[in-house]
């Protein structure tokens, strides 16, 4: 169910970010806060764990991060 969530979020964010460049990057930002306080709270658990548990809200926001940024290039090789 999160993975989905995290799939849905990334599609709006490259959608967004191709169709309203400068509106993508607000909502890009709020999602890179939340998942990068998930990171931060899941890095606190010890050793080998907190690696572990950080590491799927790293890739997500890794995933967000990217999803936006190729709706912006996109939208920038339009020949408008």
């Amino acid at each position: 169910m999160v993975v989905g969530m995290v799939i849905a979020f990334c599609i709006l964010v490259l959608v967004l970010g191709f169709i309203a460049p400068r509106l993508s990057r607000p909502v890009q930002g709020a999602g890179d806060r939340t998942l990068g306080v998930g990171q931060r709270g899941a890095s606190k658990a010890p050793g080998f764990l907190g690696r572990l548990f950080s590491k799927p809200f790293g890739t997500s926001r890794r995933a967000v991060n990217k999803s936006g940024s190729a709706g912006r290039r996109g939208r920038a090789k339009l020949p408008l």
